[in-house]
């Protein structure tokens, strides 16, 4: 009876140990493969465009805060208390109206630099998931998250060349430096 167990443990060792060796581990750098999508490049030229309207605006608003500024200086020996007060209260709502506005332009461009960059981070997890399943990857590591404490490098596989043409995308040769 203890023979058949002691048979048993070592049957079920070593097939535990050629499950875990026939398992295969990949790696891909992620941001690495957004940023060379060409969806990512559309995704930036949008937004400079946008941020250039929303520093546009706020350009606008400090003329008009400077150039009302330079009138109560201008004026100021000549203005009664009560003119004195309107014209300091119209430049102190002058300037709390435009870091509100500074505050909301920096929250509107971080809300909509996450909804041009979620499909495409979504496109390349699709990617990746397809790939990983087709090659029977078990685990692939994304090495642009930096919360990997060790990997050998040598056993894991780099799939990004796959997901790559997988996404359409061709390493174009890097422009020479200016």
């Amino acid at each position: 009876m203890k023979k058949a167990i002691k048979l048993t443990l070592a049957f079920a060792l070593v097939m535990g140990s050629t499950t875990l060796f026939a398992q295969k581990f990949g790696r891909i750098n992620t941001q690495e493969i957004i940023m060379s999508m060409p969806e990512t490049k559309t995704m930036q030229e949008n937004m400079e465009t946008f941020a250039k309207e929303l520093q546009d605006n706020i350009e606008t608003m400090n003329v008009e805060f400077n150039t009302k500024l330079q009138e109560y200086q201008k004026g100021l020996n000549t203005y009664n208390e009560a003119v004195r007060e309107m014209k300091e209260k119209e430049l102190q709502d002058l300037q709390n109206r435009s870091r509100e506005f500074q505050e909301r332009a920096q929250q509107d461009y971080q809300k909509k630099q996450n909804e041009l960059l979620a499909p495409i981070i979504d496109k390349a997890k699709a990617a990746i998931d397809k790939i990983s399943a087709a090659n029977a990857y078990t685990v692939v590591f994304d090495t642009s998250t930096g919360s990997l404490a060790y990997f050998d490098e040598a056993t894991l596989t780099d799939i990004a060349p796959l997901v790559k043409k997988e996404l359409g995308i061709t390493d174009a040769p890097a422009a020479p430096a200016k």
